[in-house]
């Protein structure tokens, strides 16, 4: 297996930091058949990406063997993001039927998490996400690894993440604070529970502390039942 160095971005301030180990003891609490996560979110620059692979190495972090899987084909930030300075095979390259799955995943300098990256932009993202190779290899991976995260585009845009929902245990909404109404939401909730895929919650992000009591006290946790915070 190859490897790459990833550098997440600015330290996490004290409450973020807990807000993320709360989100991976809540992920635990799941249960153990919640192994397959995608996480997607309304519209774009809601903070997906980052909530999804500070989840993975959180993960990691407890001694879980954990693989992170960039399935936003369409426009990944995670390259850029991650500080990644070197050439690598991706998703799209695989599910082409152009590379194997042991030459696009890649150890990192994270110990225990590994990460599969989209590789070039395909003309027919959905229609890959929802073909047989995606799923067997979602399945045979499940072997290797405690917990599978899966960063997905968001659902509001186009449909790419209630395919990969459909061959996941759960899904994770990430949810900017004051960027969309809740009807919105309401309507992407729905669109993921059509992939038979179990509802996890939502991670309320950028949320301001002056106005947390006001999130949890009020519609969202009414109707998430679970919410979890993240500044970041």
């Amino acid at each position: 297996m190859q490897s790459v160095n990833i550098e997440l971005e600015a330290s996490l301030d004290f409450r973020s930091y807990e807000a993320y180990n709360t989100l991976r003891t809540n992920i635990q609490f799941c249960g153990k058949d919640i192994q397959t996560i995608c996480i997607t979110s309304c519209t774009p620059g809601e903070g997906k990406s980052t909530v999804s692979v500070r989840l993975a190495a959180s993960l990691a972090e407890t001694g879980k063997k954990v693989l992170f899987i960039d399935a936003d084909l369409r426009k990944s930030v995670l390259i850029k993001r991650l500080k990644i300075n070197q050439s690598v095979l991706g998703l799209s390259q695989f599910l082409s039927g152009m590379n194997t799955s042991e030459e696009i995943t890649y150890g990192t300098n994270i110990t225990g998490l590994d990460i599969i990256f989209t590789g070039p932009m395909p003309p027919n993202p959905s229609d890959l996400l929802s073909n047989k190779y995606f799923k067997e290899l979602l399945q045979r991976e499940r072997e290797v690894y405690d917990y599978i995260i899966i960063d997905t585009p968001p659902l509001g845009l186009v449909i790419d993440g209630a395919n990969v929902a459909e061959s996941c245990d759960g899904a994770v909404v990430v949810i900017q604070a004051d960027a969309n109404s809740y009807k919105f939401v309401q309507k992407i909730m729905k669109q993921l529970e059509k992939s038979n895929c179990r509802v996890l919650g939502a991670v309320l992000n950028k949320v301001e502390t002056k106005h947390q009591a006001r999130y949890y006290g009020k519609k969202y946790k009414q109707y998430y039942g679970t919410s979890y915070a993240a500044d970041v």
